[in-house]
């Protein structure tokens, strides 16, 4: 599942990020979670998280153990509502094996 197309005239790591944590938003992910699913150094992976936590387009949630990023809510597509552009042969396979 990717963000919702308002959202997607972003820099191309932080759209990554976005369809990322779409993908697992109940579940949220870790940094090394995001770092293993998007294509970026580790600069521009912190770099798109703090452009997203500034724009309020993420949530960090600490429990004491463990550090999950979540989408914000109005980033999630609705169910049933149109994605923009078909999605790739990549895409598929990403969200198949929850990469």
């Amino acid at each position: 599942m990717k963000a919702r197309s308002e959202f997607r005239d972003r820099a191309d790591v932080e759209v990554a990020v976005l369809d990322a944590l779409v993908a697992r938003a109940d579940e949220g992910m870790t940094v090394l979670e995001l770092r293993s699913g998007v294509d970026a150094g580790i600069d521009e992976l912190e770099d798109a998280l703090a452009t997203l936590k500034e724009d309020g387009l993420i949530e960090v949630d600490d429990d004491g153990e463990r550090v999950r990023i979540f989408p914000e809510e109005r980033v999630i597509p609705n169910p049933g509502e149109a994605p923009d552009e078909e999605a790739t042969i990549i895409d598929v396979i990403r969200d198949r094996f929850g990469l």
